[in-house]
This record gives C-alpha cells, sequence and structure tokens, in this order.
C-alpha cells in the first residue's frame, strides 16, 4: 500500500468566508432530510470514517511531528488509537445507546402511558478543536456528533495547519459531504462561523475565547459545550510518598511538554516532605530524560513562537526560585521542564495557567493551608490531584471542587476514554467521551403515548371543575411527606403508635387505644 505523505497533500488554506454560510446551509439541508437519523447511515459514516484514519497513520504521525514534535508513542497513545477506539466503542454500543429509556420514578397510574425517553440529534453542530491534541480534541467531539445523529462542520485550530490538513483530506474523502465538512482558518473564518446559528457549538480551548463564543451563542440561545482549561492543583501531603508523586506529576508535565490543558499548573507540598519530594523529582527527571530535553525525539516542542515567548515572559517574571530545568531555544521552540519554588499565592507562575512545561512548587505547613491555598487561586479548575493518605485525599475531595479528580496521580481520569469528562465553573460546561459524547448531541425527549381506553379516567380533567372531581383528584395525588413539622422522618405503624405525629401526649394515648382521631 502507497501511503500518503503530507507533500502530497495541499497547503493550508483559509476557507473563504463568502462560503460558510453554503457550507452551514448544506449540513443544515441533510439534517433536515432525516436521513442521518437510522443507525445504518451512523454506523456506515463511523466506520468509514475508520477506515479513512486508519489508512492515513503516517501521515498523521508526520502531522503531529510537524506541528508539535510529537514522537510517534505519544502521537499513538493520546491522538490516533483513542479515536480509532473511541469509533470502535461507539459502533459497539450504538444500538443500546439508541434505544428508548423507561422513565424512571413513573407512579402507577402513569404507566399506561407508557412514559420514556427518545434520544433525538440535535440537528446541525459546529466543532471547534484544539491545537495540542488537534485529532483527539476535534475527532472525538465529531465522532459523537456522527454518533448521536447530527451533521457537522469541523474548524480545527489553525495553529495545527498539518493536523488540519491531514483532517479534512480524511473527512473530505470518507464522509457524506453532505453532511460533513471542514473550515479551516482563524478569527475572521471563526467568526462567520458563530454568526450562524446553529443546534449546539461544541469548543475546546481557552477561557477568554470559550467567552466570545458563550456570548455570540447566547444571542440565538444556542447551546454550548465548552472544554476549557484551569489552574489545576497538585496537593501532596506529608504523607504521601515522595518518590511516587513525583514521578507521576513529572510525567503529567513531560507528556506533550505540559501543552495538556489537565496537567497540573502548580504543586502545593508540605514543607515537611519538600526536601524529599525534590530530590525524587530530580532522580526521575534524570531516569525519563538521561540526556536532557535539547535533541530528545520523545519530548514535544512548544506549538509555535508566540506560545513560547508567553511561558518565557511568566518564568523570567517570576520571584521564584529555578531549583531545575530552565533552559530554552526560541529557534527550536524547545522549552524544558522547569521547577520553581514559590513563595506567595501572587506569583506570575501561579496567576495564570502556564499550557506548558513549568512545575511552580509552593510549600505550605499542612493540609488546611494546602485547600485554602487551591480555593483561592482558583475556585473550579479542570482537575486536582490529591496524594497522601484516605483521610487526606478525602479531605481534599470534600472541601475542593474541580471538574475531574485523580487521586494519587497526574490526570489519569481524563485518560480514561469511556469515563465522562467536563469542567466545572470557570473550567468548562458540559462534558463528552463514551457514553456521554453521545448524550451531548442527543436532546432526552420525554414521550408519553395515551391509550383510548383511558378517557374515563381521564375526566376528572376536564371542565366543569366540581367538588366530587377536586375531592378524587386531591385523594390520587396526594402523598404523605414522610416528615413532621419540626423535619423529623415519620412513617409506618410504629410511629403512630408511639405518638411521635400527634401535637399532644395525650393523642398519642387515644391513638394507642384505637380511639384517637387520624
Amino acid at each position: 500500500m502507497i501511503y500518503l505523505k503530507m507533500d502530497d497533500l495541499p497547503p493550508f488554506t483559509h476557507t473563504s468566508v463568502d462560503s460558510i454560510p453554503a457550507v452551514h446551509a448544506r449540513v443544515t439541508a441533510k439534517f433536515h432530510s432525516h436521513t442521518t437519523r437510522p443507525i445504518e447511515y451512523r454506523l456506515k459514516q463511523l466506520r468509514a470514517l475508520y477506515w479513512g484514519i486508519k489508512d492515513e497513520e503516517p501521515a498523521l504521525y508526520e502531522a503531529l511531528k510537524l506541528d508539535l514534535g510529537k514522537s510517534s508513542y505519544e502521537s499513538y497513545l493520546a491522538e490516533i488509537s483513542w479515536v480509532l477506539n473511541d469509533i470502535i466503542f461507539m459502533s459497539k454500543n450504538l444500538e443500546r445507546f439508541m434505544k428508548d429509556e423507561k422513565a424512571e420514578d413513573t407512579a402507577l397510574t402513569n404507566l399506561p402511558l407508557r412514559p420514556r425517553i427518545r434520544k433525538d440529534p440535535l440537528g446541525a453542530v459546529l466543532v471547534i478543536g484544539a491545537y495540542n491534541f488537534p485529532i483527539q480534541l476535534s475527532l472525538g467531539p465529531f465522532i459523537g456528533a456522527i454518533s448521536a445523529g447530527c451533521t457537522a462542520v469541523l474548524k480545527p485550530s489553525e495553529n495545527a495547519p498539518n493536523a488540519a490538513r491531514i483532517m479534512q483530506h480524511i473527512i473530505s474523502n470518507s464522509l457524506d459531504p453532505e453532511g460533513y465538512q471542514v473550515v479551516q482558518g482563524a478569527i475572521p473564518e471563526t467568526t462567520a462561523l458563530l454568526a450562524l446559528k446553529w443546534d449546539k457549538i461544541f469548543y475546546t480551548g481557552n477561557a477568554a475565547v470559550g467567552t466570545i463564543i458563550a456570548k455570540k451563542a447566547a444571542e440565538t440561545l444556542t447551546p454550548v459545550v465548552l472544554e476549557l482549561g484551569g489552574r489545576n492543583p497538585a496537593i501532596v501531603t506529608k504523607n504521601a510518598d515522595p518518590r511516587l508523586a513525583a514521578r507521576r506529576l513529572l510525567w503529567a508535565k513531560l507528556h506533550n511538554a505540559g501543552q495538556v490543558c489537565v496537567s497540573q499548573n502548580y504543586i502545593i507540598i508540605d514543607r515537611q516532605i519538600l526536601g524529599a519530594f525534590l530530590l525524587q523529582i530530580e532522580a526521575a527527571l534524570k531516569e525519563f530524560q538521561p540526556k536532557g530535553a535539547e535533541g530528545n525525539s520523545d519530548y514535544s516542542k512548544i506549538i509555535n513562537e508566540r506560545q513560547w515567548l508567553r511561558l518565557k515572559k511568566m518564568l523570567d517574571s517570576t520571584r521564584g526560585k529555578i531549583l531545575l530545568g530552565g533552559k530554552t531555544d526560541q529557534a527550536s521552540l524547545l522549552f524544558e521542564t522547569t521547577v520553581v519554588q514559590v513563595n506567595d499565592h501572587d506569583d506570575p507562575l501561579l496567576t495564570d495557567e502556564s499550557f506548558g512545561p513549568l512545575i511552580p512548587i509552593l510549600p505550605v505547613d499542612d493540609l488546611d493551608a494546602a485547600i485554602r491555598a487551591a480555593n483561592e487561586i482558583h475556585a473550579t479548575p479542570l482537575g486536582i490531584y490529591p496524594f497522601g493518605t484516605k483521610a487526606e485525599t478525602d479531605k481534599i475531595l470534600n472541601q475542593t471542587r474541580s471538574g475531574g479528580a485523580s487521586v494519587n496521580d497526574g490526570f489519569f481520569h481524563a485518560s480514561i476514554p469511556t469515563l465522562e469528562f467536563g469542567g466545572v465553573g470557570d473550567s468548562g460546561t458540559g462534558s463528552y467521551r463514551g457514553k456521554a459524547s453521545f448524550e451531548c448531541f442527543s436532546h432526552r425527549r420525554a414521550v408519553t403515548t395515551t391509550p383510548g381506553w383511558m378517557e374515563g379516567l381521564l375526566s376528572v380533567r376536564y371542565p366543569p371543575y366540581t367538588d366530587a372531581k377536586f375531592k378524587r383528584f386531591k385523594g390520587m395525588s396526594e402523598t404523605k411527606p414522610g416528615f413532621d413539622r419540626n423535619g423529623k422522618t415519620t412513617g409506618g405503624w410504629l410511629w403512630w403508635v408511639l405518638g411521635l405525629g400527634g401535637k399532644t401526649t395525650k393523642g398519642a394515648g387515644l391513638r394507642g387505644l384505637g380511639k384517637g382521631k387520624l
């Protein structure tokens, strides 16, 4: 088989802004043809996409190397195998996901109406991808949209132009062009897309752009999923294993050169364990990169010069002390994993999300101080990573908020492809992955069917509203609260016999003799 190379593809070209409304009209018309709803259509698209990706695997590796300097190992681990397995998972489970659900907690009197939840596709959707994992974070939601029976337009990140090129090639050669399109470009093209009415917008990226998208979507009451980031804390208690914490948190910052929205932005550590932790992180760095970061084919580069300069500015402005790393090279976009000890919450390395290989460490006196610091720095991060005993990590989870959490690890929860993933507060809204990807692009439509034979039973709802009908309806609908006026739980014959349901002791005694009024 002759494999495609990136040189075989046309150069990255912005889609004409004037043509974007026609692209939108095309996928909208396809959805309203109702031909995307049957499972057969959805499976055909998913399976075609699988082979489109599989056949262009070499070009995908090449694109990711060109854009991010990603090793083949990381490209397979977090990008290519991820989306391939996602398609297989969806294909195997789609029939089950699409089935109507029996409504829960239905009263006996309503069972004849067969209350159920139907899963309907939302419509024509827009997916705006990110540059750090350009394949996974673009095609992941796109697969969810296809599975749900939606049509979709993908706008890949222009910051990863080679990944954008190969995804456009795969989609245009694999999927129904009436239902699935790619728009390339930057701010003007995205602005043109946002000016159109979509049935849902799915965005992965930073909070500043997410805010713009949310505001624009609000003008047309368009629902959005925002997968953003945050200043994610790792908390290492005095009882944590310093070697385990150091290795796992270092890996989280080596992966993709720290350009991971869920990696820890900083580490809060108990002073008692700081020395041991620093020795272990130094040992781990020597083990993971025995020849250093420069020239290391396993280590990614920073995506572009603008992001490299942003990280360099953060590092240059810190009031902390560099303990490990610090080497950078603008020409090659190299940025070593750099450990910095900081002393206050207002250090530039803590006030902003680094989205890179910076590891600021903030020592504190105890666990309570660590939790306070985490909540003050960012109350609703995308992830939190506690290391310590079960009692300590439970306390951290109980007294913080985050989109997700990995106990005794760095963002492991985000590496399970079937586990629901999303932010909370200003780290994002909505979630996806696994079944949640299908549900993300589906509407849970409540449906009942009223049989003709129930007409006699339903006469109570028709005017005129007589006292007899009111009494009958009240008898049918009124339920006991299960608690008294003081909020105490009630119910059962023992409660009545003991007098707990009465206002006086005398009333309780009369009930015990069978003479009280109920």
